[in-house]
C-alpha cells in the first residue's frame, strides 16, 4: 500500500471541487520528473514482491475462526523488531518490512530491500517468505496466524467473523448489509476512500458472483442471509431493488475486494523504453498468470462459481456513475467509460515497431487537453495516450493540507491518480530523491497458500522476464482477445477447461528455431540461431553468466511482407500450451525459461533446487497439482458437514483453515496440491543462501 499521508482528507464533494486541479499539478509533476529521466539508462535488473497475508485467530474449544483485527498493534510490534532487525536476521535474507492494508486484518510483507540481478537472489526469495511468515507469527498471539489466502471464505456471512465482534449496522463508511465500518484500516485515507467510492457512483458497489449449483442448492437461489427489509442508510434497499441478483452471491462494499490478498512483483527496467516493453510483454500474460494461480472460489459463506478474485476487486472500487457506466446518456460527466479502475489494460504502450495500431482496438477515452499538453512538451503518441487515459479519472482521497506542493519536488499528485488506476500491469515512473530506476509491476497472481508455491511463481516470472528480452519474444494480439482471456481466466477450473487466445508465434521475423528441448524440457536448444544476451546456438556456447542482464538490443523492423493479418496471429490455447508449447514458433513458456536458466553460472546444487520451482510450475500448468481454488472447492465438498447446499459453515471452515495452516507448516501432506519433496515452514529453511 505504500507510504500513507497524514491530514485532513476531504470528503466527495470537497474533493470533486479539487480534481481539475489535482490533475493539472499531478501532469505538471509528471512532466518535471519525464524531463529529468527519460534519458536515464543503464539501470541493473532489481526487482522485488509483496506478499499479503489475513491474520486469522483459532478458537480450538468452540471450533471456530475469526479475523483478528489487531493489524495496527501488530505492525507496531514489528515495526519495533524491524528496526532492530540486523541482530534476529540471518546473514543471508534480506531484511523483511512490514505494511499496513486496507483491511484491518490484514499484513503487506516486501523483502525491505530489492533482489539483484545474481542468480544466487534468486534461491533467497523462499526463505524470505518464510523468514517473513515466521517473525509475523512469532508477534502474534498463540492462537492467531498470519495465512495466505486470497479471500476469506466467511467475510459478510452471517454471524461473527471478525474478533473482536461488531456490528454492521454502523457501516458508515460504506453503508454495507454485511461488513462493518470496524473492519477497514483505520487510517482517515481508506474509510475516506471507500465514501468517496460509494459518493462519486452515486450508490453502494455492487458485486454479483453465480453461485455454485450443487445437488440442494435452491433454485432460483434467493440469498437467505441478506436483510432485504434493514433501511439504515438510504441505499440499503438497492439489493431488494436489484442491485443483488437471483443465483448470485451479494456484496456490497469495498473490503470485499480490497480485503483479497494476492501476489505482486515489479522489475527495474534498464531504460523507460525497455520498461514500456516489458510492460506490454507482461499484458497477455496477465490472463494466464490468474488461471494458474486461482484461489478464491468461496465468499460470504458460500460456495460459487468462479475461482478467481478480479471481478469482485473490479467492482468493490468500481466508482463510475451510471453516465459513465453508459447506463444513461452522458449530460453532467465527460465520459463513457468502458472499465472500472480496477481492471485489465486498455492500451499497449511501447514506441517499438511491434506494438501495430490494429492491436489497441478497445474503447480507450482519454482527456484531450492532457493529451495535447503531453504531446506539445514531445512525449510521443502512445505514451500520452497511456497518461491522458488514466487522467480521465478523478482523484478520490485529497487531504486538505497536501493541496498545494512544489510540482518540481513532488509526484503526490500525479500517484494519487497513478496509484488509483489498479490495473493488471503498472508502469512506475522513478521516485523523487531515489536511486530508483523505471519499474513494472505485475498484479493479477492470486496469493497462494504456502511460501513455496509463491516463491515458485516470482522466480519463475523473473525468469520469464529475461527470457521475454533476452530472445525478444512477441506476445503481442487485441486488447480485447486479452480481455476475453481475463474473463475466461476466473472461469470454474480454467487451468483444465478453458481456452485462452495467445500468439501462434511468438518469434521475431529471421529468428527460427529448431530446438531439441528434451521431454522434461530442461536442456538448451541444439539449432536456434539466437546469441545475444544468453540463448544462443549450439555452435559455439557462450560464456555463462552469474548475473542476469537487463539493457537488452532493440530489433529493427523488419521487411514490410513480415507483416501479416492480425487475426492469424493468433489462436485458442491451454494454458498448458502457452506454458508448455504448441508447435515449432511457440515452444511455450516454461521450455524457454528452462532454456535461460542453462546460460546461468550456477552449481548443481542451485540448479536442482531451481528446477524444483519451474517443474513445479510446469506441473500446475499441466494439471498434475491443482489450482489452491480447485483444492479448496474440493474440501469443501468432501466435508462430512457439507450438505451439498453451497453453503460454507462455520465448522467447515474452520476445518479448511486448520488444514491450510497444517499444510503451510508441513504438518500434512498434500500431494495433489503440492511436490512431495515440499516440507513446510516447520522444516529446516534449506533453500536459503544456496
Amino acid at each position: 500500500m505504500g507510504l500513507l499521508s497524514f491530514g485532513t482528507p476531504l470528503a466527495w464533494k470537497d474533493t470533486k471541487k479539487l480534481a481539475d486541479h489535482i490533475r493539472s499539478h499531478g501532469i505538471t509533476q509528471f512532466l518535471h520528473t519525464w524531463d529529468r529521466v527519460k534519458d536515464r539508462c543503464g539501470d541493473e535488473l532489481f526487482w522485488g514482491d509483496e506478499v499479503e497475508y489475513m491474520v486469522a485467530s483459532f478458537d480450538d474449544d468452540t471450533r471456530s475462526v475469526r479475523l483478528s483485527l489487531r493489524q495496527t498493534e501488530i505492525l507496531a510490534k514489528l515495526q519495533a523488531i524491524v528496526n532492530d532487525i540486523s541482530c534476529h536476521c540471518p546473514d543471508n535474507v534480506v531484511v523483511p518490512l512490514f505494511h499496513p492494508e486496507y483491511g484491518r486484518f490484514m499484513l503487506e510483507s516486501t523483502p525491505g530491500a530489492p533482489y539483484s540481478n545474481k542468480v544466487t537472489d534468486l534461491l533467497m526469495v523462499e526463505g524470505n517468505m518464510r523468514y517473513r511468515r515466521s517473525l509475523a507469527q512469532k508477534h502474534l498471539k498463540k492462537n492467531e496466524v498470519p495465512l495466505t489466502l486470497t479471500s476469506y471464505p466467511r467475510l459478510g456471512a452471517p454471524g461473527q467473523f471478525t474478533d473482536p465482534y461488531f456490528n454492521p449496522v454502523d457501516a458508515v463508511s460504506s453503508h454495507s448489509l454485511f461488513l462493518p465500518e470496524e473492519i477497514t484500516n483505520p487510517h482517515a485515507r481508506f474509510p475516506t476512500l471507500t465514501a468517496n467510492i460509494r459518493s462519486r457512483r452515486g450508490s453502494k458497489v455492487a458485486i454479483n458472483l453465480p453461485i455454485f449449483v450443487d445437488k440442494n442448492t435452491p433454485r432460483p437461489f434467493i440469498d437467505p442471509t441478506i436483510p432485504w427489509e434493514r433501511n439504515v442508510y438510504p441505499e440499503d434497499p438497492e439489493a431488494k431493488n436489484g442491485a443483488a441478483l437471483c443465483d448470485h452471491v451479494y456484496m456490497d462494499a469495498m473490503c470485499f475486494g480490497m480485503g483479497c490478498c494476492c501476489l505482486q512483483v515489479t522489475f527495474q527496467a534498464c531504460s523507460v523504453t525497455e520498461a514500456r516493453r516489458i510492460y506490454d510483454s507482461f499484458v497477455p500474460l496477465a490472463p494466464i498468470f490468474l488461471a494458474l494461480t486461482a484461489a478464491s472460489p468461496l465468499w460470504r459463506g458460500y460456495i460459487t462459481d468462479v475461482d478467481a478474485r478480479w471481478n469482485v476487486v473490479s467492482a468493490s472500487v468500481d466508482d463510475r456513475t451510471e453516465e459513465e457506466r453508459g447506463l444513461k446518456p452522458l449530460k453532467n460527466d465527460r465520459y463513457r467509460i468502458p472499465k472500472s479502475r480496477y481492471d485489465s489494460v486498455s492500451l499497449y504502450i511501447s514506441d517499438n515497431w511491434l506494438n501495430r495500431p490494429e492491436y489497441n482496438d478497445v474503447e480507450v477515452p482519454n482527456d484531450p487537453e492532457i493529451y495535447e499538453r503531453l504531446r506539445d512538451h514531445g512525449i510521443d503518441d502512445i505514451l500520452a495516450k497511456h497518461v491522458s487515459h488514466l487522467f480521465i479519472r478523478d482523484p478520490l482521497v485529497i487531504f486538505s493540507e497536501l493541496k498545494d506542493q512544489d510540482d518540481e519536488n513532488s509526484m503526490d499528485h500525479f500517484e494519487n491518480i497513478q496509484s488509483t488506476n489498479w490495473q493488471t500491469v503498472r508502469f512506475k515512473p522513478p521516485p523523487i530523491g531515489s536511486s530508483i530506476g523505471w519499474r513494472v509491476e505485475f498484479r493479477p497472481m492470486e496469493i497462494q497458500m504456502t511460501d513455496f508455491e509463491n516463491a515458485a511463481f516470482a522466480i519463475f516470472f523473473v525468469l520469464l522476464t529475461r527470457a521475454i528480452l533476452s530472445v525478444n519474444l512477441n506476445f503481442y494480439m487485441p486488447i480485447s482477445k486479452v480481455d476475453e482471456n481475463m474473463q475466461r481466466a476466473q472461469h470454474r477450473d480454467a487451468l483444465q477447461t478453458e481456452k485462452f487466445y495467445f500468439r501462434k508465434d511468438i518469434f521475431l521475423p529471421n529468428s527460427s528455431r529448431s530446438s531439441s528441448v528434451t521431454n522434461s524440457g530442461k536442456t538448451s536448444p541444439a539449432g536456434s540461431d539466437r546469441e545475444h544476451n544468453g540463448i544462443s546456438n549450439g555452435s559455439h556456447q557462450p560464456k555463462k553468466t552469474k548475473r542476469m542482464g537487463n539493457c537488452f538490443l532493440e530489433v529493427p523492423p523488419p521487411p514490410e511482407e513480415y507483416i501479416t493479418k492480425v487475426e492469424d496471429e493468433y489462436e485458442e490455447m491451454t494454458v498448458a500450451e502457452v506454458m508448455n508449447g504448441k508447435g515449432h514458433n511457440n515452444p511455450g513458456l516454461i521450455t524457454l525459461v528452462y532454456e535461460y536458466v542453462d546460460t546461468l553460472d550456477i552449481n548443481d546444487r542451485q540448479r536442482s533446487r531451481l528446477f524444483e520451482y519451474l517443474d513445479f510450475v510446469r506441473e500446475r500448468s499441466t494439471g498434475k497439482f491443482q489450482t489452491p481454488a480447485t483444492w479448496i472447492r474440493n474440501f469443501v465438498r468432501s466435508h462430512p458437514a457439507y450438505k451439498f447446499d453451497s453453503v460454507v459453515s462455520e465448522e467447515i471452515n474452520y476445518d479448511l483453515l486448520k488444514e491450510v495452516d497444517e499444510i503451510e507448516r508441513g504438518v500434512k501432506k498434500a500431494p495433489e496440491l503440492l511436490p512431495e519433496y515440499y516440507t513446510g515452514r516447520d522444516e529446516d529453511q534449506g533453500s536459503i543462501g544456496l
